[in-house]
């Protein structure tokens, strides 16, 4: 049996700029990526903690160090610039294997999006 388990997630992170003109998905800092072991075209799922909106997108890379969380597309109609959000992707995994899985989940500063 396999099941889904939570594998990346990036803890309140605030977004910088919602582009509706753009083909799709979210731009977040290349250092936030590699923190999260989220690779670029992976599915995310989005919580919005200021609106309760909840939807999946796909990540792209963004210059590294810029604090950029972006929204593109259609999905930037489902938050405001400096939102709060949770960006979560999640791993189909083997039941045993699943319940000694570790996921990469980061904390950065909510002011600026950085990991320090």
């Amino acid at each position: 049996m396999q099941i889904q388990v939570l594998k990346s997630k990036i803890h309140r992170v605030k977004v910088t700029g919602a582009d509706l003109n753009y083909i799709g998905s979210i731009t977040i800092d290349e250092n936030l990526l590699e923190a999260s072991n989220i690779i670029e075209g992976e599915k995310v799922s989005i919580v919005n903690i200021n609106n309760g909106e909840r939807f999946e997108t796909y990540a792209i890379k963004g210059q590294r160090n810029s604090g950029e969380i972006t929204l593109n597309g259609p999905a930037a109609r489902k938050v405001q610039k400096d939102d709060i959000i949770i960006i979560i992707s999640y791993a189909t995994l083997e039941f045993e294997e699943a319940k000694t899985f570790k996921p990469w989940i980061i904390f950065p500063n909510e002011n600026d999006n950085s990991l320090t």
